[in-house]
């Protein structure tokens, strides 16, 4: 496929280089091409550990890092002692990534690395996303976008791989499901936390709980919303998240799609 071998050509390029790592679609795919290139002694990987990272996730890439055998660093971020993150105004996601790759930054400055990597794909040019201008601040590089590989091109890439990624949800941060204004704090982050994996028990797909204080908003896949009411999987729904004082419960009609917080501040 032309757009593998750019990906490959330009991480040849860079020769030595530091992965932001999540465990999620991308950066799992970019971690496998790269290994492939470049080889293990050239390539380490840092995951951030903060409130924001969903413990499912995180215990998922330690599980495949050690599966890689590569070098890892666990970098502990501190982005909700940051006011200006913890206000939840449209700039968050810019001071999260701030953070985290001021971190990753001087890991690879301890480590004598020249080029940081993170998992942005192509895709991600078409939804509003403030943390590319910290990319740009700490020139981080992004060599799937740069190749033009789609999410989707990389679910089909990583299938052909055999990558136990490839048809895994997307999975953002937490904070990434208080709608803007909503003030973040912990422990409404672990309240989220607590409540999605009770809910991902019912094979929900493509879960997200939106927070609207007393109002729980969930969007899971399109295909599954007939399903939620043949099965009764509502009435199940509902009694595990009036076990976290949700006084309304509801369900979007429109399903699960990137970026849905971010469509009032896209209206004119």
């Amino acid at each position: 496929m032309e757009k593998l071998e750019r990906l490959k050509r330009l991480l040849e390029k860079y020769k030595k280089i530091l992965i932001a790592y999540s465990g999620g679609v991308d950066s799992t795919f970019l971690l496998k091409v790269a290994i492939d290139t470049l080889g293990k002694k050239n390539v380490t990987t840092s995951t951030a550990i903060s409130q924001t990272y969903p413990k499912d996730d995180l215990s998922f890439a330690k599980k495949i890092i050690k599966q890689s055998g590569i070098k890892h660093f666990f970098l502990k971020t501190d982005e909700m002692s940051n006011k200006n993150f913890v206000r939840n105004t449209p700039d968050r996601c810019y001071w999260c990534k701030n953070e985290l790759f001021a971190h990753l930054d001087k890991c690879a400055t301890e480590n004598k690395i020249e080029t940081i990597c993170d998992g942005t794909n192509y895709s991600d040019r078409n939804d509003f996303r403030p943390g590319r201008k910290a990319a740009k601040k700490w020139n981080v590089r992004h060599p799937l976008s740069y190749a033009k590989l789609t999410k989707k091109d990389i679910r089909a890439l990583s299938k052909k791989l055999k990558l136990p990624t490839w048809n895994k949800d997307a999975s953002p941060c937490l904070a990434s499901r208080f709608p803007y204004g909503h003030k973040i704090t912990s422990e409404k982050l672990k309240k989220i936390s607590d409540a999605e994996t009770k809910l991902k028990k019912l094979n929900l797909k493509n879960l997200r709980l939106r927070d609207y204080e007393d109002t729980a908003r969930i969007e899971i896949d399109g295909n599954q919303l007939n399903q939620i009411f043949k099965n009764n999987i509502h009435k199940k729904i509902v009694a595990a998240l009036k076990k976290y004082n949700y006084t309304y419960i509801t369900l979007d009609l429109e399903g699960y799609r990137t970026g849905s917080l971010n469509e009032l501040i896209k209206k004119p």
